[in-house]
């Protein structure tokens, strides 16, 4: 099966005077599983739709967005595999130097927020045919958000966008929907009974299901009170089941958010693995450095009822998880090992939470998940199902297969929902076969404060599980490492917070070479904390570090031994009153007297400023 037409020589070559629909893409067009457009433009294409794919198109030429012509039933726009803005600006608002999604890693191929300039253009030159948004950036801006590059809050992107309709979530479903809708001759303003989508409308008159009124845009963008209070009620309407439709008034405009798509039963997980993915990237292009981690991967999971305030997912992919056959696995295991450039290795076989294989309880099948209880926070809900053995079968199968010499898991261990299984299988396949020398986990901070607003489990069990990690090392003969990711400047996390996790950091002699600042992205609960300075679930005050000073001495904390960092350390424990940590004592994060900086630091930040004042 070859690559869908990227050109309309492409597609005539195909056969095509006209396709039912074009993709335009902010990514380099690459054809692999890991990767949205792919998964859409093969879903459309097994149900009997033509695509094209315009990836990347220059936005100052008219032309490019004219060449396939009309479609025969609509444009559809995405800015790609992750949100623009993340991708083209680091945490501090500095732009990236390389973009993994494009050829060769260039920057600058697509604009800032190509969902909305695509969209635009295209309303311009085809006013007349359906414009359809997707993807990360559309599904979590599909209501008013709070954006930290513009540093306010931004309307729904559907009305930014001027789009006809907005799909969020995982789209297999919608998109045949909407397709067979817009096949069937209706009008796509007329589609609004779709699951996974969000429509406009002036009026509430044909809205006959049952709907939450949101604060209204003029209400959230001006009340911060107004905004936490919206995010909380769309945040406990994000299951297929129990949710509610949410709707948010805006002047002269209602946007209109249906139910959660949902999620994909295992038949239908299969069927979507199993479409004819040439899994690499178009050959008119050098090289995508985005392929290099998900070539030889395989997704297992969708879905996470992991709870981290910090992360999206579940406000994209849902709480409800939903896996794979072991068969279906291993054909596309079969399938990696047959190409070419194939060394044995399979990199990850996983998803958003590599070891969640299976809903969280039994209940969540016909009953959705609960709004207001998490699953593994604070504690374990009582109605947790803790089961590895899905997962194991299929690491086993994969890992018994000839030509396979490893099958790493790098897509991230939840080591509570770990520690909670009392059948050890898992640890143990975990330590003998699937760690490359060390082990990735996220505790992301010690502090429980900081935790609570994370939501994440308290130090102890993640210590506990640390002592069990090199126990089971010990047991089968492994020298294998922990490395913990952890997070400056989360919501919650105050100078204290941040001095108690560098004496963590002291006592177990571990210094991490990249920082991980928190970044706030819409979708997300610590987002909300970040731009209200409250916790939404209570309404309660937050201690947020917003200035550059503050979020440089939390970093640097994390770095107290570094000597660049210095000064800033010794700054912040003074600020704290923590002078007992200065000196030359056990616990001690930094001595006396400053330590000399050798001259190849030296150079490297001279190198550092001169690129910075460039950009």
């Amino acid at each position: 099966m070859a690559f869908l037409p990227t050109t309309k020589e492409e597609m005539q070559e195909q056969g095509y005077e006209q396709v039912d629909f074009i993709y335009v893409l902010g990514d380099a067009y690459v054809d692999h599983p890991s990767f949205g457009c792919a998964i859409i433009t093969r879903t459309l294409q097994a149900f009997g739709y033509s695509c094209a794919i315009l990836a990347q198109p220059d936005w100052h030429k008219d032309e490019e967005f004219l060449q396939f012509g009309t479609p025969r039933l609509g444009f559809l726009v995405s800015a790609g595999n992750i949100d623009s803005m993340v991708n083209h600006y680091s945490v501090n608002k500095r732009r990236r130097d390389q973009d993994a999604y494009s050829d060769d890693g260039i920057m600058g191929k697509r604009p800032d927020r190509p969902t909305i300039v695509y969209t635009q253009i295209l309303k311009r030159l085809f006013p007349d045919v359906p414009v359809l948004i997707g993807g990360i950036e559309a599904s979590l801006r599909r209501l008013a958000h709070y954006d930290y590059w513009d540093d306010k809050v931004r309307r729904s992107i559907l009305i930014d966008s001027q789009a006809d309709l907005l799909m969020f979530g995982m789209g297999e479903n919608t998109i045949v929907e909407v397709a067979d809708a817009l096949n069937s001759g209706l009008a796509v303003q007329d589609i609004c009974y779709i699951r996974g989508t969000v429509w406009k409308s002036k009026t509430l008159d044909m809205i006959v299901d049952d709907y939450i009124l949101l604060p209204s845009y003029e209400q959230v963008r001006t009340d911060k009170r107004a905004y936490a209070k919206s995010f909380m009620i769309q945040y406990e309407n994000q299951d297929a089941i129990n949710s509610k439709m949410l709707i948010e008034a805006y002047e002269g405009w209602y946007v209109i958010c249906n139910q959660p798509p949902l999620p994909l039963t295992q038949e239908q997980m299969d069927f979507t693995y199993s479409l004819p993915y040439e899994r690499t990237f178009h050959p008119k292009y050098h090289y995508v450095p985005a392929i290099e981690e998900v070539q030889f991967s395989i997704t297992s999971n969708r879905g996470c009822f992991g709870a981290c305030a910090f992360c999206a997912i579940t406000s994209h992919q849902g709480r409800v998880i939903s896996t794979r056959s072991v068969e279906s696995v291993v054909a596309e295991a079969k399938t990696i090992t047959q190409m070419k450039n194939f060394k044995g290795y399979i990199h990850d076989v996983g998803g958003p939470s590599a070891n969640f294989s299976r809903p969280a309880c039994d209940k969540q099948q016909t009953h959705g998940a609960c709004a207001k209880r998490q699953c593994l926070w604070p504690t374990p809900c009582p109605n947790l199902k803790v089961d590895h053995s899905h997962y194991v079968d299929m690491l086993d199968q994969v890992r018994a297969l000839p030509n396979v010499k490893k099958v790493f898991i790098r897509s991230g261990i939840r080591y509570d929902y770990l520690m909670y299984d009392k059948d050890e299988t898992f640890f143990d396949r975990l330590v003998q076969h699937h760690i490359s020398g060390q082990l990735k986990v996220a505790p992301e901070h010690v502090s429980a404060p900081v935790l609570d607003k994370m939501g994440k489990p308290r130090k102890e069990l993640y210590l506990r599980f640390v002592d069990r990690y090199y126990e089971k090392n010990k047991q089968f003969g492994k020298k294998q490492f922990l490395v913990p990711y952890l997070m400056s400047s989360h919501p919650g996390c105050d100078l204290n917070s941040a001095i108690e996790l560098a004496c963590y950091l002291k006592k177990i002699h571990h210094t991490p070479k990249q920082v991980q600042d928190f970044y706030p992205t819409p979708g997300t609960l610590a987002t909300c904390m970040y731009y209200t300075g409250l916790d939404p679930r209570n309404m309660k005050p937050v201690y947020v570090a917003k200035t550059y000073e503050e979020k440089l001495e939390q970093r640097a904390l994390m770095q107290f031994s570094y000597p660049k960092n210095y000064e800033i350390v010794y700054r912040a424990l003074k600020k704290a009153h923590r002078e007992d940590l200065i000196g030359n004592g056990p616990k001690c994060l930094i001595p006396k007297n400053k330590p000399k900086q050798n001259a190849s630091f030296k150079q490297e930040r001279a190198h550092r400023q001169k690129r910075y004042s460039k950009t």
